[in-house]
């Protein structure tokens, strides 16, 4: 497994921005696909976005497409999400999470590292 820790979270307003930084140690990091994750107050855990090993992939959720970017910097083990034109509904607990594999899924299940998460809450 890979160790994970994400920073970025805080207090925003409506139409806001914010960046998610999460950074990997302890294996190859380009040996991963990476996702982000969130989960607010009782609702499950749900896909956000995902990129393969070198950022050529990348795929989104419905809901966040358009103003979510995800990408990656495998020189600093560092995965992204630009968080841009936010809403109240984006309030939740990010999570990063790895996958063994080349490119991300939109499963929770086939994650094996997750990080502690970070908590974004949007004020409307």
């Amino acid at each position: 497994q890979v160790q994970l820790v994400e920073s970025g979270g805080g207090l925003v307003q409506a139409g806001g921005s914010l960046r998610l930084s999460c950074v990997a140690s302890g294996r190859t990091f380009s040996d991963y696909g990476m996702g982000w994750f969130r989960q607010a107050p009782g609702k499950e855990r749900e896909f956000v976005a995902g990129v393969g090993w070198n950022g050529g992939s990348t795929d989104y959720a419905d809901s966040v497409r358009g103003r979510f970017t995800i990408s990656r910097d495998n020189a600093k083990n560092t995965v992204y999400l630009q968080m841009n034109s936010l809403k109240s509904e984006d309030t939740a607990v990010y999570y990063c999470a790895a996958r063994p594999r080349a490119y991300y899924s939109g499963g929770y299940y086939d994650y094996d590292s997750w990080g502690q998460g970070t908590q974004v809450t949007v004020s409307s």
